[in-house]
């Protein structure tokens, strides 16, 4: 055995103990849980039995997670720079575990577009919060007034856009696989963006 996966194996065994210890269990209860005796799991959790794979598979399910995030390898980027947009006053953060996604962090200056033919729908959701100031949310016909601190979950395949009321505001996004690559499809022209998109 190598030392990563000597690594690996105690990363594992360290997993199913926290989360075991996390959902209040005892060794007992995650054992009749995964059909194992608990002298069996103490032994995984100790080290002292090897890990085969119909196992892992069995406390996986048992400690309702996937076998991959109980073998995954720890990620050596904690801590994720932003990439700036100084184009459009956006920094962009990519989420690692769902590549897919992203949070954006927007200053905006502009009202939403008073024209709902300059709103855009495209596959994917959006989550956001309203950092400073206070943002506008035209979805569909209704809009809704968000404060600093209230967030906004919405589907983007309603026609939307964002904008501010009566001054500045700053918000952090998060979209979705669909939602990011709709926006960025969008970002080229300028006329087809509502403020803020």
């Amino acid at each position: 055995m190598t030392q990563e996966d000597g690594e690996l194996d105690s990363l594992v065994r360290q997993r199913i103990r926290a989360l075991r210890v996390a959902q209040g269990w005892s060794l007992e209860e995650l054992a009749r849980r995964a059909n194992l005796s608990q002298s069996s799991l103490s032994r995984i959790e100790n080290g002292r039995r090897r890990l085969a794979l119909d196992q892992l598979v069995t406390l996986a399910r048992a400690l309702d997670t996937s076998l991959d995030q109980l073998v995954e390898t720890a990620a050596d980027d904690v801590v994720v720079s932003p990439m700036i947009d100084g184009a459009h006053g956006l920094m962009r953060w990519p989420i690692k575990g769902d590549p897919g996604m992203s949070v954006v962090r927007q200053r905006m200056t502009e009202p939403p577009p008073e024209n709902p033919a300059r709103m855009r729908a495209h596959p994917g959701r959006e989550w956001l919060v309203v950092l400073s100031g206070t943002a506008i949310l035209m979805l569909g016909h209704r809009r809704f007034r968000i404060e600093t601190n209230q967030a906004a979950e919405f589907p983007t395949m309603l026609p939307h856009a964002i904008g501010t009321a009566g001054g500045p505001c700053e918000i952090l996004g998060i979209f979705d696989r669909d939602a990011r690559r709709g926006h960025q499809r969008e970002s080229g022209d300028s006329d087809a963006r509502g403020a803020g998109e």
